[in-house]
């Protein structure tokens, strides 16, 4: 299932994310942001459990902003999460 979702904080503006109902994720896509760093995490993602990769990503922080677009990503992936469980 895709998913797609604000961000918030952040430079990037959205995440689209594809789940299996495995919980692995088969692709990661961030709209805005710093492009190629951000195609590469989104590289990184794919093929990893959810699980991991917000027990990665969630919680950094970009500067002084309370968030970044790792942990916009992660906090994403729990949702995605939450509406996979729920279909």
């Amino acid at each position: 299932m895709t998913y797609t979702f604000p961000n918030q904080g952040t430079c990037s503006r959205m995440t689209m994310i594809e789940l299996a109902p495995d919980h692995t994720i088969e692709s990661v896509q961030v709209m805005g942001g710093c492009n190629g760093n951000l195609k590469g995490i989104a590289s990184l993602l794919k093929g990893m459990k959810a699980e991991d990769a917000i027990a990665r990503m969630e919680g950094v922080t970009c500067g002084s902003k309370p968030t970044s677009c790792p942990d916009q990503i992660a906090k994403n992936l729990r949702k995605a999460l939450a509406a996979l469980e729920n279909q």
